[in-house]
């Protein structure tokens, strides 16, 4: 599914002529399979006709944006019953690692990212991967919480403050929404009052704080361990 294109040297002489660089996607469908294309209602004409180099995995290649939604939401009932993952950032103030979160909360699989600002973000670091999420927009912490009251969403706050449990002995809910607060000021006052549980990664370095875009990672990745995989976490 992924061909390979040679990669001319850039300013001088080729390093290596045998050096080759990985394409990611596939052309159009007629090229790569010498066939018109199947009638099925999940594929995307222009995609069909033009070829798809979109950062997906191979499964949904020339399926349409909606397909895919679709798609993972049926993988998600079927396969995690009772189990809901929502991930929430507040207070980003980089773009780059809004993006980064929303990128970690697709490859989780999650049911919806929520971002808590006031003002629109710039979607370029996401890698178009929320296109096939549910995607929330909050204005305040407040405004995050009642949705998540609404919807008898347990509160898990991801923060170094005072009374955090570590992540790594902690057991998630199977319904949560996980919400990581900035990098510096953490999570706000009315989050951390509001989470059902409060936890902070093990650090043993020097640094206060690691990047906000990696720690929701690791703890969306701690999340996974305990409903995808069936991890029971050590007792702490």
């Amino acid at each position: 599914m992924a061909p390979v294109e040679q990669r001319p040297a850039a300013g001088g002489p080729q390093e290596d002529d045998d050096e080759r660089v990985r394409v990611v996607g596939v052309g159009p469908w007629e090229v790569e399979h010498g066939a018109p294309p199947p009638d099925d209602p999940r594929l995307d004409p222009q995609l069909l006709r033009e070829g798809d180099r979109r950062n997906v995995v191979d499964r949904y290649r020339y399926w349409s944006e909606a397909a895919i939604r679709t798609d993972l939401a049926e993988r998600r009932a079927r396969d995690w019953p009772g189990a809901e993952l929502h991930v929430a950032v507040e207070g980003f103030k980089h773009d780059m690692n809004v993006g980064s979160v929303a990128r970690t909360a697709n490859a989780a699989g999650a049911a919806g990212f929520h971002v808590v600002a006031d003002r629109r973000w710039n979607r370029r670091g996401a890698m178009a991967t929320d296109r096939y999420l549910a995607v929330h927009h909050h204005a305040t912490a407040t405004d995050l919480v009642v949705w998540a009251r609404e919807r008898e969403l347990p509160v898990v706050g991801l923060d170094n403050a005072p009374g955090a449990a570590a992540l790594e002995t902690s057991d998630l809910p199977a319904r949560c929404l996980l919400v990581v607060g900035s990098e510096g000021p953490g999570l706000s006052p009315e989050v951390v009052a509001a989470s059902d549980l409060l936890v902070e990664i093990a650090q043993f370095g020097s640094t206060r704080s690691m990047n906000a875009g990696a720690a929701a990672a690791v703890a969306v990745h701690a999340w996974l361990r305990r409903h995808a995989f069936g991890q029971v976490p050590p007792v702490g």
